[in-house]
């Protein structure tokens, strides 16, 4: 006990007592928000308020019997178009004012427009992208595996006290870097004129210049640029924020990954382009190894909506951990055959008109942990306590430091995802078996 206590001396209270700004509070705020600008957005695109102010004229019965006997009434929406017509008194001897027109200063605009040039390149370097932050990015999950306030049976560990009927897992979620794939309106011919651009998930920069891809314009994806993408081309589809000018990201969570995963099997193989290669990837012996200079393939991550604590603890978890293989087309150039007296210079250009072929490669993508989504919510930009993270191992710089908690392991190998794993088989041992239904009617018999 006294261990106990030494151990929990300076961890913050907020993770212990004070349940109002815990991640489980401020993920139910965050639920209940989107859910009142979700209904504002429906209203409004209904137009109510354009038929608030309309009421039913007075019925000729009504007016029958209030109205004494021999008057007339007139009735003022019958005079109201009339009034607007109806000229105001206008004095005859009423000047109008000469037009003034505006007085213009001559200045000495060459050290004026100088220092404006100047301001206005700063202001342009300073300007903020309109892609920047734009990424649903996900809380590190607050759990508190060795908590000396949790009982049995309670749920003080800080996993979701709904998290078998109101989450959705996404993983195994690889190893790359976060951006937002933005297709443009393009005059030339479906994936052969670029019209794709990858744009970092913080600052909203340019990663990958415009580039040929198959998806439809108007489109904008969640991706993970796979960090073997110059030798694999791969590209793997996280979400889905618009698809083809509509707006999906206002649905839920289930729906958008259905609609992801529909229809990116829709769309035709890129085909890869074949650009020669540099001095690096020529090799003295075997084939020169190609580099995709962009992704050609659009990876959906798998996602599972059965998150009951023995479809995690079985099957998502142990997925979450593993490397997945895929096989990817690559475009392999054959070494040309020597020729006597050619200089080593001469390697690279012969190789542009060398015979291209296609093989098909197994390369393994390495995981970098798991993801859970509230089922409910909706795509919003920014950091969210809709979403949650737990990585394999933990990272210094993996999440900024007001999103972390501080946790306390019982070993300082323990990964997040082994605690998160360790709190469901927990939770899975403390739960009450229930009684089937013959158990019950004997029961009752007696």
């Amino acid at each position: 006990m006294t261990a106990d206590r030494k151990m929990s001396y300076k961890v913050p209270p907020t993770t212990i007592t004070d349940k109002l700004v815990s991640q489980e509070a401020r993920r139910g705020k965050a639920l209940e928000e989107q859910k009142r600008r979700r209904a504002q957005r429906v209203d409004s695109s209904r137009q109510l308020d354009l038929f608030a102010d309309l009421n039913l004229g007075p019925s000729d019965e009504e007016d029958a019997s209030h109205s004494p006997e021999g008057a007339t009434g007139v009735s003022l929406a019958s005079v109201a178009p009339y009034a607007a017509m109806l000229e105001h008194n206008v004095t005859p001897d009423s000047v109008i004012d000469p037009i003034k027109l505006p007085q213009f200063q001559i200045r000495e605009a060459q050290k004026d427009g100088f220092r404006k040039s100047k301001k206005k390149r700063k202001n342009r370097n300073n300007k903020t992208s309109k892609w920047a932050d734009k990424c649903m990015y996900a809380e590190l999950l607050e759990m508190a595996p060795d908590d000396p306030w949790s009982t049995i049976g309670s749920n003080n560990d800080g996993l979701p006290n709904d998290l078998e009927s109101g989450w959705v897992a996404v993983g195994p979620v690889p190893v790359g870097k976060r951006c937002l794939a933005v297709t443009h309106q393009s005059s030339g011919i479906a994936g052969v004129a670029p019209n794709t651009t990858l744009r970092s998930r913080l600052l909203g920069k340019l990663l990958i210049q415009r580039f040929p891809s198959n998806l439809p314009p108007l489109t904008i994806l969640d991706c993970i640029l796979d960090s073997n993408w110059r030798h694999n081309g791969i590209l793997h589809v996280l979400d889905v924020v618009k698809w083809k000018g509509q707006d999906v990201g206002d649905c839920e969570t289930p729906f958008r990954l259905w609609w992801r995963d529909t229809r990116l099997t829709e769309l035709a193989q890129s085909t890869p382009l074949v650009i020669p290669p540099t001095a690096s990837a020529i090799t003295q012996n075997g084939p020169p190894q190609y580099q995709f200079p962009y992704p050609t393939t659009f990876l959906p991550i798998p996602y599972h909506t059965d998150t009951t604590l023995s479809a995690l603890s079985d099957h998502v978890i142990p997925f979450a951990r593993s490397s997945r293989s895929i096989n990817v087309n690559v475009p392999t150039l054959e070494a040309p055959s020597p020729i006597e007296g050619s200089m080593e210079i001469d390697t690279a250009s012969r190789l542009t008109n060398a015979p291209v072929s296609l093989v098909s490669v197994s390369t393994s993508v390495p995981s970098d942990g798991l993801l859970l989504y509230v089922a409910e919510a909706s795509y919003e930009a920014g950091t969210s306590p809709l979403s949650s993270w737990i990585p394999i191992t933990n990272h210094s710089d993996d999440h900024s430091v007001e999103n972390k908690s501080p946790q306390t392991s019982s070993s300082n190998s323990e990964g997040p995802l082994d605690v998160f794993q360790r709190l469901v088989e927990w939770r899975l041992s403390n739960r009450k078996p229930q009684r089937s239904r013959h158990e019950v009617t004997m029961d009752m018999e007696i």
